[in-house]
């Protein structure tokens, strides 16, 4: 015997496997007498203590290894030189040796033996270091390894068969491109993910470039059939079973139609199927998605074009309705077959984990483009950073999904069996609890229902039906009762009864409402799938307007945007699947028409209601650049079209979150302005960014600017500048650079001031133009010197010239509420400077006051109430505008006094630097302050309800005779005012 009884130490093995132990050394030391090699036997016998627990641990263990040592026990000897057994060798090492072996083989038997040799030999490395863990090794290093092997194999295995086949076949006719042609070979399932088990399957997608025939062979092949034919050798060479085993089992099962349908097709094929015929389940199994070999880039290419079917622009609700169903029928099976101990499948196993993870993907992978991995582990990592999972469900689930997986792996190491149905034999038991460190099953059985416990709960939380977590409210009719309602299966009495006990003032309208929107053409001709959701939401919105305080105004506000989402039933699953958005839907939409109109023209913008936390608290500025920032850079930066569509949706979800608070009454006035102002700064930033790149790829820069920072500015007026937007407010803007001369550096050359005034009009292109999410701005630059007449962009000599020489009053008074809102800050400082010096000249206060009242009173004429009966709080006398006036006026009188005065554009702080510089008592100060924030606060108020900003001619008296008394007293004396009139 080469081998003697204590060459397998024992003292680490449980005595119950001391048995098995002593088994396998018998097995070896007979395959080592029977060895033709006689440096062999001698190898095994000079292994190290450390070598021989090792291999103890491995061959009691996995019947698999010691079947493979015993058939070649030199293979031991070759992987310890390699230093296999303590690392994974590169791929490219893996590639190497495949590629050596496969030089020799000469014909198909060849390929065969050589590709199920070289598995076997990595195998066993494999399952050594898995199951005895060097330093710092853990499950993924397995996948990784496993996921390495198989796409080597692939890969060489493609190549030989190419090569072999190409005297007959030939090969494909290049791409129109004129780039070589090869079959795509898609992984699919967790070989994309780069997480194969120890004995999986291997799932693949074959595809090729475009349609055409094959060159210089013996016979000429079409595209199609040529890959078939090529696809079919390589599923042989990979799992037909001989007499060295298989390689790898194939799975073609998830290509379009299944086994009925095409081995292989083309790109337009393929993408034409998924977009008319893709399935839910294919859009699930899609996101593993991965070119594993063959043409890696072209396949690359494919998934990008199927990117859409997998991931949608919205938050994609339905999807959890799918993976339910998915589930339910998985379920089924188990119980069907008695699989409850089946530790993929069944409760709380590994595909409930995968569910997990898989439909926060689907839901969010469309606008959470980091969401876009095919590694289970690498998205679930990214759920906490998105607010999709708490830190602690990542950290409980993380480790105990870890543990399945070696679990399965200790199954499957037994016998190289794909299997994940845990052992019934005491004896694979015992192998099964060695391998995963336990003392005994009792051990492993307590750990898998802790674990098992734990992924029930999360996977409940995220994937269980909604319904379940409504309580009945026995003041109000159940959700059965609404769901008869909503199919018109009461009759009307007791339809409107039941109406009028959830709170409805008219229920009779009410109820015609429903009716008609059931009947209308438009619910009637949904499809299947949209009509179950729009049947499974409508009672729970039901239910949800009995308990809001106002349901006939909430009922009509909502219904529009349920008739713009009858086509889009993913947002019908949104409110179906979380309750609580229904909620704040009714509640911000019977508070303001403005919201709901929003709502209905942007349904995206239904996202928002998932987060209450954000949606009642709006981020300030830093934090609203920095959302943006991460938003745009999930774009390609060339793709302008998605870019555009990001700023809208942007724009349009932050307004939300303002106005959401401001009906909540959660912000202060002044701060709904701030926040308002905040992002549109923030968006002319990423607009002035956008054009910028643009104007530099197409034109270079001018001489002596950096390429990275815009040499420009953004000036912001009126309302904009004043830090005073409205919900509907325009922004009015003056575009400035530093008078640069001479032509861009660029392959298309331009002079510089052709490329500022390209730049300007490329910024209000991005503002303007109108895609699916509407526009961002509408943009006034008649603020601009010499108006509509001037230049779009102007150099800030020119503009400081214009300012000194030939700017009207009502110029200067405009640029009392100006301000820098982007651009570059030195030239920033330099703007600064020029607006001081031009509104703290010294004037002849006659001729200004004359000036200002002038202009008011042609205002009032044209803006103001054409009746004595209302009060128009902006422009007529005594209202918003007559305040700003006041402070415009100021500022031009006193700021060659009161410099203080030249540093704000806010009307709100300039009366308080009034009150500080003594100009202005306190208490009239005071007075003008809340005068003006209440009106303001009516404008804000009006755009949200939809109304006017004027009230009966009675109301804010006492404001209106305070504005008015300071108005009399600075501008225009009683006596003059009743002359003008």
């Amino acid at each position: 015997m080469a081998l003697d009884n204590d060459f397998l130490p024992l003292n680490d093995l449980p005595a119950a496997l001391h048995e098995t132990a002593e088994q396998a050394r018998l097995r070896l030391a007979e395959a080592l007498e029977h060895d033709l090699d006689d440096e062999t036997p001698a190898v095994w016998q000079a292994l190290p203590a450390s070598r021989r627990a090792a291999l103890a641990r491995t061959v009691t263990i996995s019947n698999f290894a010691l079947d493979v040592l015993v058939r070649t026990p030199a293979l031991l000897a070759e992987l310890i030189d390699a230093g296999e057994l303590d690392a994974a060798p590169a791929g490219a090492v893996l590639a190497r040796r495949l590629g050596e072996a496969l030089a020799a083989a000469e014909d198909e038997a060849a390929l065969y033996r050589a590709v199920r040799r070289f598995r076997q030999a990595r195998m066993l490395a494999i399952i050594w270091r898995d199951l005895n863990r060097p330093d710092g090794y853990d499950v993924w290093d397995t996948t990784a390894a496993v996921t390495a092997l198989a796409e080597v194999t692939l890969e060489a295995t493609l190549g030989w068969l190419e090569a072999f086949y190409a005297p007959r076949w030939g090969r494909p006719a290049p791409c129109e491109d004129g780039s070589a042609q090869r079959l795509v070979v898609l992984g699919m399932g967790k070989l994309g993910a780069g997480e194969l088990n120890l004995s999986s399957d291997i799932d693949l997608i074959f595809a090729y470039a475009e349609d055409g025939e094959t060159r210089g062979g013996r016979k000429t092949l079409a595209h199609q059939e040529y890959f078939t034919k090529l696809g079919q050798k390589l599923i042989a060479a990979l799992d037909n079973v001989t007499a060295d085993g298989f390689a790898f089992r194939v799975d073609m099962r998830l290509r379009p139609l299944g086994d009925g349908g095409p081995l292989v097709g083309s790109f337009a094929a393929l993408l034409a199927y998924y977009q008319d015929q893709g399935r839910e389940w294919e859009r699930y199994a899609m996101l593993k998605a991965r070119p594993v070999a063959g043409d890696v880039a072209g396949g690359a290419a494919l998934l990008r074009g199927l990117r859409p079917f997998v991931y949608r622009k919205y938050l994609d609700f339905g999807a959890i309705e799918s993976l339910r169903g998915l589930k339910t029928m998985i379920h089924r099976e188990v119980k069907r077959r008695s699989m409850e101990n089946n530790v993929k499948l069944g409760p709380g196993g590994i595909r409930e984990v995968e569910f997990v993870v898989q439909a926060f993907q689907l839901i969010r992978g469309g606008r959470d483009t980091e969401l876009q991995q095919t590694s289970l582990r690498a998205a679930l990592v990214r759920l906490p950073a998105l607010d999709l999972l708490p830190q602690e469900a990542v950290d409980e689930l993380l480790p105990d999904y870890a543990f399945l997986r070696d679990l399965e792996h200790a199954l499957q190491a037994l016998d190289d069996r794909q299997t994940q149905r845990l052992p019934e034999e005491a004896l694979a038991r015992e192998q099964v609890a060695l391998a995963l460190g336990y003392d005994g099953w009792e051990g492993v059985m307590a750990r898998l229902g802790e674990g098992r416990e734990r992924i029930q709960h999360y996977f409940d939380d995220v994937i269980a039906e909604p319904e379940e977590d409504v309580e009945d409210d026995s003041e109000t009719p159940g959700l059965e009762q609404w769901r008869r309602l909503w199919r018109g299966e009461l009759a009307a009495e007791d339809a409107e009864r039941r109406l009028a006990e959830a709170g409805f003032d008219d229920p009779a309208a009410a109820r015609q409402r429903l009716e008609r929107l059931h009947q209308s053409r438009a619910v009637q001709s949904m499809q299947a799938i949209g009509f179950e959701r729009l049947d499974a939401l409508m009672p729970l919105l039901l239910d949800a307007l009995a308990h809001n305080p106002t349901p006939d105004a909430a009922l009509p506000r909502v219904q529009p945007l349920i008739e713009a989402v009858l086509r889009r039933t993913a947002y019908l699953a949104l409110l179906r699947e979380n309750p609580q958005a229904l909620e704040h839907l009714m509640r911000l939409c019977a508070a303001s028409p403005w919201i709901a109109d929003q709502l209905a023209r942007y349904p995206i913008l239904l996202d928002e209601l998932l987060t209450p936390e954000s949606l009642y608290t709006p981020a300030n500025k830093a934090r609203l650049a920095d959302e943006l920032r991460q938003t745009l850079n999930r774009l390609p930066e060339d793709d302008e079209e998605a870019q555009m569509e990001a700023l809208r949706v942007f724009k349009h979800a932050q307004t939300l979150h303002v106005a959401a608070s401001d009906i909540a009454g959660t912000r202060h006035l002044m701060k709904v302005s701030d926040y308002l102002t905040y992002i549109a700064e923030v968006i002319l930033d990423a607009v002035l960014a956008m054009a910028w790149k643009h104007m530099v790829r197409k034109h270079g820069v001018p001489p002596g600017i950096g390429r990275d920072a815009p040499d420009f500015l953004i000036v912001g007026y009126g309302k904009l500048g004043g830090i005073e937007l409205g919900y509907g407010s325009d922004l009015d803007l003056v575009f400035l650079h530093r008078g640069t001369r001479g032509a861009t550096d660029g392959r298309r050359q331009v002079d510089a001031s052709v490329f500022f005034t390209r730049l300007g009009q490329r910024m209000i292109h991005l503002l303007t133009a109108v895609t699916p999410a509407g526009s961002l701005y509408e943009v006034d630059m008649r603020l601009r010197p010499s108006g509509n007449a001037g230049l779009l962009v102007t150099s800030l000599p020119a503009f400081a010239d214009y300012q000194r020489q030939n700017a009207w009053t009502w110029e200067h008074q405009a640029l009392v509420r100006a301000r820098v809102v982007a651009g570059d800050a030195a030239l920033a400082d330099d703007f600064n400077a020029v607006r001081k010096e031009v509104l703290g000249r010294p004037r002849d206060r006659r001729a200004l006051r004359d000036d200002v009242v002038r202009m008011r009173h042609r205002m009032r004429a044209h803006l103001g109430s054409r009746t004595r009966d209302t009060f128009d709080v902006k422009q007529d006398a005594g209202g918003m505008i007559d305040i700003e006036f006041l402070c415009q006026y100021a500022v031009l009188a006193l700021g060659i006094e009161a410099p203080a005065l030249l540093a704000y554009s806010d009307s709100v702080r300039i009366l308080e630097t009034l009150a500080e510089s003594g100009h202005l008592p306190d208490d009239e100060a005071g007075a003008l302050r809340e005068a003006y924030l209440a009106y303001r606060s009516t404008t804000h108020r009006a755009a949200l309800t939809g109304d006017k900003p004027r009230m009966a001619a009675g109301a804010f008296d006492g404001h209106r005779r305070a504005v008015q008394a300071l108005w009399e007293r600075f501008l225009e004396p009683p006596a003059s005012a009743g002359e003008q009139a």
